[in-house]
């Protein structure tokens, strides 16, 4: 099978990678990361103007109308520049799941809006009790005349604190573990009874935790049909776990090429280490990891464009595989730059954090290992 790009993924490849070298170095990133708000308006601005804002999104809405496929190769570019801007949350998820649920008219006026870098969104899918299954939603919204009052908790919400809006999930029928009865409200953080408590993740990048105490909305909050979201949610999640893993190969090519040009300059015993069959050895290793991981990404956005119970299983094979890949690649370069690879000056313990960081998103290594092999057994 030819997994070469044609012209359009090469040209949205070149132009990430000329702004991660040029604009985005590993300083940049460090003070973009401890600014106020984490992150840049102007990079913002240029991601709008490069066509990175509308790359998912329908021609019909300005966007670009491109595949999983062009989203892997942006997001192994960005991985490289540990890019701090809310484009995962605003494009990857929240935009995507407009695109998925909303009515014309709702897409007509957010996707424009998005692609023009005018509107940033984030999806308060997570909760406390559960991470990643969206059947187990337990945040509520009932009806109050001709209202909805949420309540509920929503656990690490990336970029929610510069998110003009939030896309949040809410069981308005149905109890935790069912597919049916669960909505997607458009809630406005400004919004009387949205609480929102801000962090930095280990990572570098911002989250918050969303308490939602009586919050009122109108029936037009709605995006789609009245309870009939999660199946959209679930197929916006496998695609971000596809998202998220071409990340996760792009950081782990950044170590590798990092590692390599370092072993042959530390000298130990009158020569570079780079040269004893060890480190040798090690550095082959890293590079199967990659490239394993590398193929297996394309293989999931093929699978997981298909959509139906494939999709789901191949997101949880890849997980298992880049989560397993990317632990054996950050080690083994954070362990031959010595106490160097951890040090905050240096930018290979940032990138095995942000490794880690990925693994624990969208549900872990392990959960989706147990979920494959639990439909192994029961099937």
């Amino acid at each position: 099978m030819d997994f070469s790009l044609n012209d359009i993924q090469q040209m949205m490849q070149d132009s990430a990678a000329k702004f991660i070298q040029n604009d985005y170095n590993f300083e940049t990133r460090r003070a973009l990361a401890n600014s106020a708000i984490g992150y840049s308006e102007d990079n913002w601005a240029l991601f709008a103007e490069l066509g990175w804002l509308a790359l998912p999104v329908d021609e019909a809405y300005g966007g670009l109308g491109g595949s999983l496929v062009e989203t892997v190769v942006l997001q192994q570019e960005l991985g490289k520049g540990l890019v701090v801007e809310p484009y995962f949350a605003t494009v990857l998820l929240g935009a995507k799941l407009i695109q998925k649920l909303g009515t014309q008219r709702q897409k007509e006026q957010l996707l424009e809006q998005v692609v023009g870098g005018e509107l940033k969104l984030a999806l308060a899918h997570s909760e406390p009790m559960a991470p990643f299954d969206i059947t187990q939603t337990r945040t509520r919204a009932e009806v109050k005349g001709e209202q909805f009052v949420l309540n509920g908790h929503k656990a690490v919400v990336l970029a929610a604190e510069c998110a003009d809006l939030l896309l949040v999930p809410a069981r308005t029928a149905g109890e935790p573990g069912q597919l049916e009865g669960i909505s997607l409200f458009l809630v406005n953080r400004e919004q009387p009874g949205v609480q929102l408590k801000g962090y930095a993740t280990n990572d570098g990048l911002r989250a918050a935790e969303v308490v939602l105490e009586n919050v009122e909305l109108p029936v037009s909050a709605i995006i789609g049909e009245e309870g009939a979201a999660a199946g959209a949610i679930q197929e916006v999640l496998n695609e971000a776990i596809v998202a998220l893993a071409a990340e996760s190969v792009g950081i782990m090519e950044k170590l590798l090429a990092a590692t390599s040009e370092y072993v042959k300059t530390r000298q130990q015993f009158g020569q570079p280490i780079g040269r004893f069959q060890v480190v040798q050895h090690r550095l082959a290793d890293m590079f199967i990891e990659t490239e394993l991981a590398k193929s297996m990404v394309f293989f999931a956005a093929m699978e997981v464009s298909k959509g139906g119970e494939a999709a789901a299983r191949a997101a949880s094979m890849l997980k298992v595989k880049v989560g397993s890949s990317a632990r054996f690649v950050g080690q083994q370069s954070v362990q031959l730059h010595g106490g160097m690879g951890i040090s905050d000056e240096l930018d290979v313990g940032h990138f095995f954090k942000r490794l880690s960081s990925i693994n624990s998103q969208l549900g872990s290594r392990d959960m989706h290992l147990q979920s494959l092999v639990y439909e192994a057994v029961n099937h």
